[in-house]
């Protein structure tokens, strides 16, 4: 899950950079989907397994989630400032632990809950979001909010039908639905908008496509091995190298406020780690 955050993190960062070039959002998109059909494709060929899968209405399920919340983060990502984009993008563990009790009959373990209020908490203090504290200078779009969330329930919903596809789906095959329906629906909504990439904008795009696969792989292996609730939480880790990026390639100094942020979310981090390693401790003995 960790890998999973740092490869989405990255790709956050090359779409704004592409969207900053003049790209529009749906053919970001639409970009990234193809570069996704065509990795995950050579995975597939290379296990020699089915593309189609067994569950296809699942399958098609988590590609229409996926969609969705794709579309929601990225105008959210772009139309609101990077930290609190992330921050509101990240509130999708508590709806991936509420769906997963109702649809998954998970159960949600206290050390689950301790991380994700630890973690939450620290997002809130690195980001200190103008609409949440008060600060009459913020102007953040209603519609770019709205979506955030909306992206972050997509999320939720996806991450609840991986857990389940898990049980009959080979990863690869998961990974490769998401593309396969994103693409068409990118491309209809995008109509005649196109714009041909110029110079190191392809490069960008490319790198969209490339770490959004890093991200889906860790993502799905994650959710193989861990309760839906548990392995999301880790999740926010996606912040803290978000504020590295933001660092390095926005030139946003972090703050104090970021670290000490960082540090809760890394020992939330550290508290469902520990208790996961007691619990198998428990069941070996």
């Amino acid at each position: 899950m960790l890998f999973s955050a740092l490869g989405f993190a990255l790709m956050g960062t090359f779409v704004k950079l592409s969207y900053d070039d003049g790209i529009p959002i749906l053919e970001i998109i639409a970009v990234r989907a193809v570069i996704s059909i065509f990795l995950s494709y050579v995975d597939v060929k290379r296990k020699r397994i089915n593309i189609w899968g067994t569950d296809k209405v699942l399958l098609i399920s988590r590609g229409l989630a996926g969609a969705f919340a794709l579309m929601c983060v990225y105008y959210a990502l772009v139309n609101i400032p990077f930290a609190e984009a992330t921050m509101l993008q990240y509130l999708n563990p508590m709806f991936t632990a509420v769906l997963a009790v109702l649809f998954l009959g998970e159960r949600i373990q206290g050390s689950t809950l301790l991380c994700i209020v630890l973690s939450f908490t620290g997002l809130m203090i690195i980001v200190r979001p103008d609409f949440l504290f008060g600060d009459s200078s913020s102007d953040y779009s209603w519609l770019a909010v709205a979506a955030a969330i909306g992206g972050a329930f997509g999320s939720g919903v996806a991450y609840v039908l991986v857990r389940k596809l898990s049980v009959s789906e080979d990863p690869s095959v998961i990974i490769i639905y998401f593309p396969l329906v994103a693409l068409p629906i990118s491309l209809l909504f995008l109509g005649n908008n196109l714009v041909i990439p110029q110079g190191i904008t392809w490069l960008w795009l490319l790198l969209v496509g490339i770490f959004t696969q890093v991200g889906q792989f860790g993502l799905t292996k994650a959710m193989q091995t861990e309760t839906a609730s548990k392995a999301t939480s880790f999740s926010y880790m996606q912040v803290v190298f978000a504020a590295v990026l933001g660092a390095l390639v926005f030139s946003e100094i972090p703050t104090i406020w970021t670290f000490i942020g960082g540090g809760l979310i890394i020992l939330g981090a550290f508290i469902n780690m520990s208790s996961k390693k007691v619990s198998a401790k428990s069941v070996a003995d």
